[in-house]
């Protein structure tokens, strides 16, 4: 993979615009983008490094279109988005320590719950209803950060949807519950892209140009989910929570 053939180039930036459109939402992104890279032979390691490259921009421009249009809420982003760093550094540094099994059946079985749960709540994430943040809920949504924050580190699928899901929870409508969701998620992947560029895990050739493909992917699927609200946002979030169920299942029962 030293060499950068340019059919590979054009293959992964048409693959890095699709995921970025639709992670720039609801997330989900990766199930396009990382498959596309292994596509191409390089080993998993470097397909997830050099994902993170690109995926940290497109995710940047996110933050910055939901940011710029008033739907983050910035006070509680600001101090959760540290925690988030700092958890995902860890998980991709003890990446290899944990069974991929056993993380591949609870990611299964907290996707389904989340999908049924957002589902029967026909009218959830419609309007906000933020709840004050007592002790309790406080502390849930500091553990919440750092605690998917690893998991963005160590595995990845799933993240921008548990994320969205914990913030609907707390009362925030779809779009702001995405846009906090990104501003995380942002947070979660620099912290892993520094354990990756220090392992030297990375393509940055690719990396840089799926980036810039992701780039314009973001602000296309911001600006959709921004000027639709809810009526957009929640079934592309039911159908990548689906996506990513169907995933994982497939993977456990066939490889």
């Amino acid at each position: 993979m030293e060499q950068y053939d340019p059919a590979t180039m054009v293959f992964l930036v048409i693959a890095a615009f699709i995921a970025s459109f639709i992670d720039s939402t609801v997330g989900g992104g990766g199930l396009i983008s990382t498959p596309a890279l292994l596509a191409t032979g390089m080993p998993v390691s470097f397909a997830l490094g050099t994902n993170k490259v690109a995926a940290m921009m497109g995710s940047f421009t996110s933050v910055v279109a939901f940011w710029r249009a008033g739907k983050i809420q910035k006070k509680v982003v600001l101090y959760l988005m540290p925690l988030s760093f700092i958890g995902s550094a860890l998980g991709a540094y003890i990446v290899y320590l944990l069974p991929a099994a056993l993380m591949k059946n609870i990611i299964v079985f907290m996707l389904v719950a989340v999908a049924i749960y957002t589902y029967r709540r026909k009218d959830w994430g419609d309007v906000s209803n933020v709840k004050e943040f007592g002790a309790g809920i406080l502390t849930a949504t500091i553990l919440t950060a750092f605690g998917l924050g690893f998991y963005d580190g160590f595995f990845g699928p799933g993240t921008g949807s548990f994320l969205i899901f914990g913030f609907l929870f707390l009362g925030y409508n779809f779009v702001t519950a995405a846009g906090n969701a990104k501003a995380l998620n942002f947070a979660s992947g620099a912290g892993a892209l520094v354990s990756f560029a220090m392992s030297g895990t990375v393509y940055w050739v690719y990396g840089l140009a799926m980036g810039v493909s992701m780039i314009f992917g973001a602000i296309f699927g911001s600006r959709m989910a921004i000027k639709h609200g809810a009526s957009y946002v929640r079934p592309l979030y039911l159908c990548v929570t689906t996506i990513l169920i169907g995933k994982q299942i497939y993977e456990l029962l066939f490889k």
